[in-house]
């Protein structure tokens, strides 16, 4: 991959991540976060629900032809951001809130975007 095609894909991460964060404002969620980083991973968005703490992996691709963008959220990301949740939660004293892990899938760009939420798409125990 040559570096143009990276800087491409960050920017399509950042555009999969800010149509996420405004689907979600969108249904009365409160943003706390994105990008997230610690030393035990990232956490795309950070957002509140009620009184849930929800961290949302959001996952993207151009077109639907390779499937659905949902289905790449391996096991071993899971607990990554699994740990960066538990760290988040503690560095802002949140550890007596509930929390979910959804995942937010973009497929295409721009105004022809599908985005789709997936709420409890997996949990701690995993």
């Amino acid at each position: 991959m040559g570096q143009g095609a990276g800087v491409d894909r960050r920017g399509y991460g950042n555009e999969a991540e800010a149509m996420a964060a405004r689907f979600l404002e969108q249904r009365g969620y409160r943003i706390r976060a994105r990008n997230f980083r610690c030393r035990y991973g990232e956490l795309d968005v950070v957002a509140e629900h009620g009184e849930t703490v929800c961290f949302v992996e959001v996952r993207m691709r151009s077109s639907a032809v390779w499937g659905d963008p949902s289905h790449t959220v391996s096991v071993a990301k899971q607990r990554r951001v699994v740990k960066a949740a538990l760290h988040y939660l503690f560095a802002h004293e949140l550890r007596d809130r509930m929390m979910r892990f959804d995942v937010i899938s973009v497929v295409g760009h721009g105004e022809q975007a599908h985005v789709e939420h997936l709420p409890d798409a997996f949990d701690a125990g995993m």
